[in-house]
């Protein structure tokens, strides 16, 4: 991991809620949050909740739990705190490494597309298995690389062709390079999960613009950093020409790619 891999703020944390929520997240929300009503609890945490866009989702799939809503940067919870108007969430800073909560605290825990971005994800799947009872179960999901996920492609293609001989690297190591499921079920299960089952899941994009999709993955995560400490001026070049590369390959001005991600349940024995 680099010192920027994991910073989502200034503006990133809006424009991520805004054009890569219906691009990439709801879809995939959709999905936790029936796995999350096929397995009940009262008592939930959201791993890396983000803006909220997950939490939504489960809240609304499951109104009678009490779900805690956790992410380390500050500035994402904040507006997920806001966009969230549901009685039964409540919000917090806290480090997936280090939960803040006591043993057995909670019966599910849910994590969507968080764990690509914990430094020591072994550690971290132990200290949820720490917090969970009993009886409770870990979904998360992760994706695959960027070959099964053809809008995040296409514009981190048009980024590197900007700079061939230091291509941004965020997205192929951090959120699309963390898609080995033997990996992270040996994690699991060193960490004390059992009756770990996953699958390979696959969705269309949202159908937004495509230059709300550029703009997204360009503006709306560290590719942002990348981009302006390479060349500032060339984030206006690789948007405009990744929002002409959207265009011809979905013929039309509204993309819907393939999307491919693992998702995951881990279970803690009775």
């Amino acid at each position: 991991m680099q010192s920027s891999d994991a910073l989502f703020a200034g503006s990133i944390p809006e424009i991520y809620e805004r054009c890569l929520g219906p691009l990439l997240f709801k879809p995939f929300a959709t999905d936790l949050a029936s796995r999350a009503r096929a397995l009940g609890g009262a008592r939930l945490i959201e791993i890396a909740a983000g803006t909220g866009i997950a939490t939504r989702a489960i809240a609304q799939a499951l109104p009678s739990a009490q779900i805690e809503a956790t992410d380390l940067n500050e500035a994402m919870v904040r507006i997920g705190a806001a966009l969230v108007d549901a009685p039964n969430v409540r919000w917090s800073v806290a480090d997936a490494m280090a939960l803040p909560f006591a043993p057995a605290t909670f019966d599910l825990a849910i994590c969507q597309f968080g764990a690509m971005f914990f430094p020591d994800c072994s550690l971290a799947m132990r200290e949820i298995r720490r917090v969970l009872s009993p009886g409770g179960a870990f979904v998360f999901n992760v994706w695959d690389d960027l070959e099964g996920n053809d809008v995040s492609r296409i514009i981190w293609k048009t980024a590197a062709d900007i700079f061939p001989d230091d291509p941004p690297s965020f997205l192929p190591r951090v959120p699309y390079g963390h898609g080995q499921p033997a990996t992270l079920e040996a994690q699991l299960q060193a960490a004390g999960f059992s009756e770990i089952v996953w699958e390979l899941v696959e969705k269309p994009s949202g159908a937004i613009p495509a230059r709300d999709a550029a703009t997204g993955v360009c503006q709306g995560t560290p590719t942002y950093h990348e981009i302006v400490n390479r060349d500032a001026s060339r984030l206006a070049d690789i948007i405009e020409n990744a929002t002409r590369r959207l265009q011809d390959e979905f013929g039309g001005d509204t993309v819907g790619g393939r999307m491919r991600a693992f998702v995951f349940t881990a279970c803690v024995a009775r």
